[in-house]
């Protein structure tokens, strides 16, 4: 449970509120047979939050030293309505971030 319990506190620090955790969704992203992402999505109830009820949530481990592990969240509304959706938007991000630089 202690992954649990370092994304809630992830989701505190970035929204603001607390969380109940709900369900471990398992999730396979594949573009052009390739596989881009796999592993479990996290999702979250969330107490009093004033734009969303919901909020998906994983980590994973980043290859450096300084900064092992990185915690994703995404908030469910709009677009994203599922586990899927919050991977795709996350990994849509990082390429958009990534092109920036």
């Amino acid at each position: 449970m202690k992954q649990i319990d370092e994304l809630r506190e992830t989701i505190r620090s970035l929204h603001g509120t607390d969380s109940k955790h709900v369900d471990s969704v398992p999730v396979k992203e594949v573009w052009q047979g390739n596989t881009v992402w796999e592993g479990i999505v996290e999702v979250f109830e969330l107490v009093s939050h004033p734009e969303a009820s919901k909020v998906y949530a994983w980590s994973h481990d980043t290859g450096d030293p300084e900064r092992p592990t990185r915690h994703v969240t995404v908030l469910h509304g709009g677009p994203i309505t599922s586990a899927l959706d919050a991977v795709r938007a996350s990994i849509l991000k990082d390429y958009r971030n990534r092109a920036e630089e």
